[in-house]
């Protein structure tokens, strides 16, 4: 093989597992990537059902998902690996997720009649904040600024894996100033409309503070355990969410703090130029949770989806060994103390 080429070819396979999810537009299925010498890579792979794959417009926006998520690398984005075609069948392999669904989680405490923790959701909303604000002022390789806007902030789309990290999923709508848009060539919702801001709900342009207004939602009912809007019927929630006032946060949601209350207020700000930006969000998060002495932390958060999924929780492999310090916290008693003094009394003698 010469590695001096230009391009090096290779072959690939991948292997279905199971399948996780099937929406409108695609179907997520577990599998594993297979390569030479016994090599497996576990992954996502997100398929396009045929009838959209041959849709123009469609299959746009699924290439479009995979070209613009490709390089968001960060901690709280899902990563996308590949786009590839076989047989007219394109799929996009990434990052697979062990953990639940945000979805799930909201859904998971309603069933227990348990709220979630507000430090909690709180730390959740700020990592969204993270990646949103990445993706919102992301440079790409060439150095232009591409304005993304994820345009589908919901709780299906963060996900959070065992071990306490969340991660935001599915740019499929995601909009970008070097991006093909097809609402804009005819009238389109994009977007799940009890999630959208009154200006997407208005087929109106939207920028990163849209997103913004979207995580207010989704903050909104990971404190409430309901959604903040309920109609189903489209001219009725367009009236709800861009006209009606804001139903009053503190009576939806008893006990609500009041610094916590004025960060949901601010990002359900229905004039977008009154939202604060994704980073400012966070911080004001994380400034809060400080204030209550009670952090949000991936550990916080593994316990706490251990004791809500205790049949499902599959927390990454353990060993069972004690391998912290924890160990020594009663100094000088027990067998590892004497030990340790026995070494420490060698090396000085």
């Amino acid at each position: 093989m010469d590695l001096t080429a230009s391009f090096l070819d290779y072959p690939g396979r991948f292997r279905l597992v199971r399948k996780i999810a099937e929406g409108g537009m695609a179907t997520v299925y577990e599998a594993e990537q297979l390569g030479p010498a016994g090599f497996t890579k576990r992954t996502a792979l997100k398929v396009i059902h045929t009838q959209y794959a041959k849709q123009g417009e469609f299959l746009q926006l699924f290439v479009d998902e995979a070209k613009l998520s490709a390089n968001l690398v960060h901690g709280n984005v899902v990563q996308i690996y590949q786009l590839g075609e076989v047989s007219g069948r394109y799929f996009i392999a990434m990052e697979y997720i062990q953990g639940p669904t945000l979805r799930s989680i909201i859904d998971t405490h309603r069933d227990l009649r348990t709220p979630m923790p507000p430090t909690l959701a709180a730390y959740v909303a700020s990592r969204v904040c993270r990646a949103l604000d990445f993706a919102h002022n992301f440079i790409d390789a060439r150095g232009r600024r591409l304005d993304i806007v994820h345009r589908d902030v919901s709780p299906g789309n963060v996900m959070a894996t065992w071990d306490g990290h969340i991660k935001l999923a599915d740019f499929g709508i995601a909009k970008a100033r070097t991006s093909v848009d097809p609402a804009e060539s005819r009238p389109m919702m994009m977007g799940k409309k009890h999630y959208m801001s009154p200006e997407q709900m208005l087929g109106l342009a939207v920028d990163a503070r849209s997103d913004v207004f979207s995580l207010g939602v989704v903050l909104f009912e990971m404190l409430a355990l309901t959604p903040l809007f309920h109609e189903d019927i489209t001219e009725l929630a367009i009236d709800e969410v861009a006209v009606e006032p804001m139903p009053n946060l503190h009576a939806l949601i008893p006990g609500l703090d009041p610094e916590l209350e004025q960060i949901l207020t601010l990002a359900l700000e229905k004039d977008p130029a009154r939202r604060p930006t994704a980073a400012a969000m966070g911080r004001a998060l994380d400034e809060w949770c400080v204030a209550q002495n009670e952090m949000g932390t991936p550990d916080r958060l593994q316990e706490h989806l251990q004791t809500i999924f205790p049949a499902t929780y599959a927390p990454p492999s353990r060993t069972g060994e004690a391998t912290s310090f924890s160990m020594l916290r009663d100094a000088g008693k027990g067998p590892v103390m004497s030990w340790w003094k026995r070494v420490v009394g060698s090396i000085s003698g």
